[in-house]
């Protein structure tokens, strides 16, 4: 059933370019036809419906998404050369997208482009590298794919890096290297955003400390809500907002819900009592549906709202944003199970008593705003 506010959701985003910080459909895409980046975009029809997938364009027009970063993933088992092979390839992926369907993609490299794209009735497309591994530890590297138009790195994934340590790592710098706080610098003079999710907390502030240029998070949660190791504390929200950024929300389960991700850890127990590694997101997700252990509870709409009221009141309302993490994740909230949900979303808080202007500014302005002010820091 539809909330009150749906239909004033659904006229908002006509108006309002919705940025969606995070979807990992180049990866799924390569999860069904393999690693060739023509294979992986020739194989699924992405003009008519996918039940097995969380994005497709019909859901993607429906749920008023304007501007989407696309994760370009790699997972932390490639290491090096093959690490940067990895990350090419899922680039191709999304320029493949943009060209297979050029009436609902546009590829859009800046934040002018991407408003550009919205106007002219189009999807824009950026790109946003997942997994600091994949510069194999080289600065000419980053600076190659921030010319290939990539406009964010995550620092890291679920592992440490030689030079950042991970929220799902043992800690092993205390933060960021010398030479992690060199990829920051110059990731400020490049103009590419430095994306604190999948980071430690003493990563997140020895970053926001070393930044030039607002900092993001793509997608994650708040830590004061359900205390995940990949949510995000509040004194960190609140140096995040004084340096002008942006933590993007996100729908993934295990980080919006206390009892759900009270559930995981049992999960996490079992898989290393049979040595597996949990941060392993295939093989967590195949024991996962074997495991004998008490069933999943699932996550909520509400839990999300909780989560974006309690970043409002830390960080402030231009400081918060939306990062879905769709085809990231096995499940998601309920009512909010794929791409077309945005406008349940934001019809919800316009239930609650949030202005549009507001809800505006979560669903893309914010975010806009820092992809601009990261352009005008960089050098020129």
């Amino acid at each position: 059933m539809k909330s009150a506010g749906f239909d004033r959701a659904v006229a908002l985003l006509e108006a309002t370019q919705l940025a969606d910080g995070h979807n990992d459909l180049p990866w799924a895409l390569r999860a069904i036809a393999g690693p060739d980046p023509a294979a992986a975009v020739a194989a699924t029809d992405l003009t008519i419906p996918q039940p097995g997938l969380h994005t497709d364009i019909p859901r993607l027009r429906a749920g008023g998404v304007g501007l989407q970063l696309w994760s370009v993933y790699v997972p932390c088992q490639f290491e090096g050369h093959s690490a940067v092979t990895a990350v090419l390839e899922q680039i191709e992926v999304v320029y493949r997208l943009a060209e297979r369907y050029p009436d609902d993609l546009a590829i859009a490299t800046t934040a002018d482009e991407a408003e550009e794209a919205f106007r002219a009735g189009k999807i824009a497309s950026m790109l946003g590298a997942e997994g600091g591994h994949c510069i194999a530890e080289s600065l000419g590297v980053l600076r190659a794919l921030r010319r290939l138009g990539v406009r964010y790195m995550t620092l890291t994934h679920n592992l440490n890096t030689t030079w950042a340590d991970s929220a799902t790592d043992e800690p092993a710098h205390d933060g960021l290297t010398d030479f992690g706080r060199e990829v920051v610098r110059e990731m400020n003079r490049i103009g590419m955003m430095v994306d604190l999710s999948h980071v430690a907390p003493a990563t997140m502030r020895d970053a926001i400390e070393t930044s030039q240029a607002p900092v993001i998070f793509s997608h994650s949660s708040c830590r004061a809500v359900n205390d995940h190791p990949r949510n995000v504390p509040d004194d960190v929200l609140e140096s995040l907002a004084a340096k002008d950024g942006v933590c993007m929300i996100t729908f993934v389960p295990r980080f919006v819900s206390p009892a759900l991700s009270e559930w995981d850890e049992a999960l996490q127990q079992a898989m290393t009592a049979q040595g597996l590694d949990h941060r392993d997101v295939d093989v967590r997700e195949k024991f996962a549906e074997s495991w004998d252990g008490p069933k999943s509870p699932d996550a909520t709409l509400d839990e999300v709202v909780a989560h974006i009221e309690h970043a409002r009141e830390v960080a402030g309302i231009d400081h918060i944003g939306l990062g879905g993490d769709y085809d990231g994740v096995g499940s998601l909230p309920i009512g909010l199970e794929d791409v077309s949900k945005y406008p349940v979303l934001l019809g919800a808080l316009l239930d609650r008593g949030w202005s549009e202007q507001d809800c505006a500014k979560l669903a893309g302005r914010n975010t806009l705003r820092v992809i601009r002010a990261t352009e005008d820091a960089a050098e020129n």
